[in-house]
């Protein structure tokens, strides 16, 4: 006996500013690599990756599942696997 996970299409509201969101960490993502090839100093490249982080942070916090809860026990999750290294 086997279990199916079937997903549904859905749409929510939140979804277009979400995706607006993660279009411009990925902008962001972008600019990191040219910058990495063009050897630019350090302190620059983390200030862009802390830009990517706040963007991708952004769009996680648009979306509906976050907003419901999941986004705290995803958090604890993550700072368990962060305090183990």
């Amino acid at each position: 006996m086997t279990d199916q996970h079937v997903h549904t299409a859905h749409t929510h509201t939140a979804h277009a500013d979400v995706v607006k969101r993660l279009k411009r960490a990925n902008g962001h993502l972008s600019t990191v690599i040219a910058m990495i090839e063009a050897q630019r100093p350090c302190i620059d490249i983390a200030q862009q990756l802390h830009a990517v982080e706040r963007a991708v942070g952004n769009a996680k916090k648009g979306l509906p599942a976050f907003q419901e809860g999941l986004g705290g026990r995803m958090l604890a999750a993550w700072r368990l696997r962060m305090s183990a290294y």
